[in-house]
């Protein structure tokens, strides 16, 4: 009765699990901005981490040595802070989580200096602290704290809650979101589910997984999406067939750009005054629901998109993980009509693995950094201005042998979008967030760009006999500056149905001399842009397999299908989880999106076979028919 009750002592292993489960949950709500909507996902999202911490540290249980267990312990903990870091910082520019095709894209990394640094913050050393003590803790070993080697008891009995915790976070995970690791898309919600670094487990099974597809494939696999995408062509019947045949073609990727900025203004300045006059323009057609639908690879799945009529990957960027596949391409199907095709970027020929890409997908020439001169002032951002730019690629241009087909990136209006002085021709907006403040005035210098372009087109006459296509590569302004956006569009919030109309990009076809300007609010993405621009060349493609159909076909569906499963219809769009009406944007039962999210499921499902799996191996484009004599099913 005199014995005085004393509170049992902590291991280094208990205090280095307790500090990363407490820091991972306040990144979760700090960083990653990752909500909840009733106390059974509030519950999951507070123990998802700890079943992993359990298992990943209770490995140091099992050294003999107390040096060696607390060496393991405090690098563990730096290691596994490290990775948290990482996908703090990713979050905030991509507004996504990393993948491990993304650590492949090593040679990204250079280029990247500036927008990571944008956004490493001071208070970032903090989520460090932690280690810090542990390294203390261990060389002083102060009296609350235990250091001897467990007993198999204890082990045992550790390792039975940890694998207790794990089978408790994923059948909760499994009652909440069903078939949760089978048939999502959305990387945010697999964290919400099963923790930051059981995400990063399951990701290395995929991309094994993934890795093997392709040796196990055979022609087999293609049947069944030959047969959907043929089931689902739209046939080529429009005034707008072959109205540039013979022309040249000259496709400008508007970098960042979305179409919330056109014919807007910010604080009464006009943002894009030349794209503006565009959309009234005789000789223009102007889509204004038209969407983007790149993922991890942004410019460069936009540009896969592009050539291919095909949807990037969920993971990584094609150009890197798939860059040896085969492929059917609008430049193959341009040199074959007698086009002289070639890219125009000003910045290094690797980035995104363009050079190698590029001469897979069958460009005669690829214009990288070092065909350009870069002078004092004229570099900002990640890379040369736009303006000379597309001065100089005009100068390229006038040396080629026409009908010439020429695809232009830009890249001034490129995060973290700053300008200099003499650049700037609207003032910043006055919101919380500099990003969306600076991207008006980049936006704005990427307009004048755009207008110099025409006029140096126009002086080397090449203007009146070109296409000229010009589209919005991808988002400028993530959700990670929804307050900001939600100020700059007078609302009280921006839902997951405004995050998905702003998706849409601006999209101009501009053909001189030719009445056939217009808006056009048809629905259409990128997936589209291959199959509207070989009917506007007049090339055929009618036997290509891809997923796109001509956005001025009759028969278009007028259905868009975000990468991540997010959903758009001419009545409902599938966004968040849920199915929201689109002409009062509010939510509806989600039984009525059922159908589009059963096509978004089959249809981004068929087109990963055909990449993991580099399926276009055994298809003959011309005849439309599978190698190895399978049959195809017409329909």
């Amino acid at each position: 009765m005199n014995k005085r009750w004393s509170m049992p002592k902590l291991s280094l292993v208990i205090i280095a699990i307790a500090f990363l489960w407490i820091k991972t949950f306040i990144a979760y709500h700090a960083s990653f901005n990752i909500s909840t909507d009733n106390f059974m996902q509030d519950l999951i999202l507070f123990i998802n981490p700890l079943s992993f911490l359990l298992l990943i540290f209770g490995v140091g249980l099992l050294f003999k040595k107390e040096k060696t267990r607390n060496n393991y312990v405090i690098i563990t903990s730096f290691v596994l802070t490290a990775i948290l870091f990482a996908n703090m910082v990713f979050y905030r520019f991509f507004n996504d989580f990393i993948t491990l095709p993304v650590l492949f894209q090593t040679s990204n990394f250079g280029d990247l200096g500036g927008s990571a640094v944008e956004n490493i913050y001071m208070t970032d050393a903090l989520y460090f602290v932690d280690v810090l003590i542990l390294i203390v803790l261990a060389k002083y070993k102060p009296s609350f704290m235990v250091f001897k080697e467990p007993t198999k008891v204890n082990r045992r009995a550790y390792f039975l809650v940890a694998i207790a915790t794990f089978f408790l976070n994923l059948g909760l995970a499994e009652t909440e979101r069903p078939q949760l690791l089978t048939r999502t898309f959305d990387r945010e919600m697999l964290v919400k589910n099963i923790g930051t670094y059981n995400y990063h487990i399951y990701d290395v099974y995929l991309q094994s997984k993934q890795s093997a597809q392709r040796a196990l494939a055979d022609s087999d696999a293609l049947v069944d999406v030959n047969n959907y995408v043929q089931a689902n062509k739209a046939d080529v019947n429009n005034e707008m067939h072959g109205i540039g045949e013979g022309k040249n073609l000259i496709v400008v990727k508007l970098e960042s750009m979305q179409n919330f900025v056109i014919n807007n203004e910010m604080n009464g300045e006009v943002i894009t005054p030349f794209l503006n006059s565009l959309t009234e323009d005789e000789s223009t057609v102007y889509m204004d629901n038209f969407y983007h639908q790149t993922e991890q690879g942004k410019t460069s799945d936009s540009e896969f998109l592009l050539d291919n009529s095909l949807y990037p990957l969920g993971r990584g960027a094609v150009f890197f993980t798939h860059s040896g596949n085969e492929f059917n391409t609008l430049t193959d199907s341009l040199n074959e009509a007698g086009y002289y095709t070639n890219a125009m970027h000003a910045n290094n020929k690797s980035f995104w693995n363009r050079d190698i890409v590029y001469d897979n997908f069958g460009y005669d020439r690829y214009y990288s950094l070092s065909d350009y001169t870069v002078e004092e002032g004229q570099a900002v951002n990640w890379g040369m201005k736009d303006i000379p730019f597309f001065e100089q690629s005009v100068e390229h241009m006038k040396e080629m042998e026409q009908p010439f087909y020429s695809k232009m990136i830009t890249l001034t209006n490129h995060h973290p979008f700053y300008l200099d002085e003499e650049d700037k021709f609207i003032n910043e907006f006055d919101s919380n967030s500099g990003t969306l403040n600076r991207y008006f005035q980049t936006v704005r210098y990427q307009d004048e760009a755009i207008k110099e372009f025409f006029t140096y087109l126009k002086e080397a006459g090449l203007y009146e006999d070109s296409v000229i296509v010009m589209y919005g590569d991808h988002y400028g302004i993530s959700e990670n500056h929804n307050v900001a956006m939600a100020q700059y569009l007078e609302q009280e919030e921006i839902t997951a149905f405004d995050s998905a109309q702003l998706q849409r990009v601006p999209m101009f076809i501009h053909i001189p001399g030719e009445d056939i300007g217009e808006t056009n609010s048809k629905l259409a993405g990128q997936i589209d842009l291959k199959p509207t621009i070989q009917s506007i060349m007049g090339i055929e493609g009618s036997n290509s397999i891809q997923f796109g159909q001509d956005i001025f076909s009759e028969e278009n569906d007028n259905t868009v299908i975000l990468r991540d499963g997010r959903v758009i219809s001419e009545n409902l769009v599938y966004a968040g989880e849920t199915c929201w009406d689109k002409e009062s944007g509010e939510p509806v039962e989600k039984e009525d999106c059922q159908p589009l999210i059963d096509k978004a499921t089959e249809e981004l499902a068929f087109n990963d076979e055909i990449i993991y799996g580099d399926l276009l191996r055994f298809y003959d484009n011309e005849s439309g028919r599978l190698l190895e004599d399978t049959t195809v099913t017409e329909e």
